[in-house]
């Protein structure tokens, strides 16, 4: 519905801050504020299809709203966690496997934007991607 569609990375605020925060080392944290991502997201009902396209890596995500999931992030962090609707945002809590730390994202429609927050350790960036 809403987050239906092909979405391109547009810009960063503090996401090489929060890839430090996370453990992720300079050089890949260089790569990776610069890398291409593209987000493809189908809605049908409670499921997700997301594809994840960019200069690293393309995959594709399935699943089910409150319904946990296992997760690896470009940098081979392993995830558990579940996405959930809260009114028009998509709200994920994922436990890190290696710490047992928490990662928060949100993923909203702000005007013809899509914006996904990212909170770790206190540290909150955004990436902010254009149909």
């Amino acid at each position: 519905m809403a987050f239906d569609g092909t979405w391109k990375i547009d810009r960063n605020e503090n996401y090489e801050k929060f890839m430090e925060a996370m453990g992720i080392g300079m050089m890949k944290r260089k790569l990776g504020a610069h890398d291409n991502l593209k987000l493809t997201i189908q809605q049908d009902g409670n499921k997700f299809i997301v594809k994840e396209a960019s200069n690293f890596r393309n995959i594709e995500i399935e699943f089910t709203l409150g319904v946990n999931f296992e997760y690896s992030l470009a940098d081979g962090t392993e995830l558990s966690g579940a996405w959930t609707l809260e009114g028009n945002k998509l709200v994920g809590t994922f436990t890190r496997k290696d710490n047992g730390k928490v990662l928060k994202a949100c993923r909203e429609i702000v005007g013809d934007e899509l914006v996904q927050t990212y909170v770790y350790e206190g540290v909150e960036s955004k990436r902010i991607f254009k149909r």
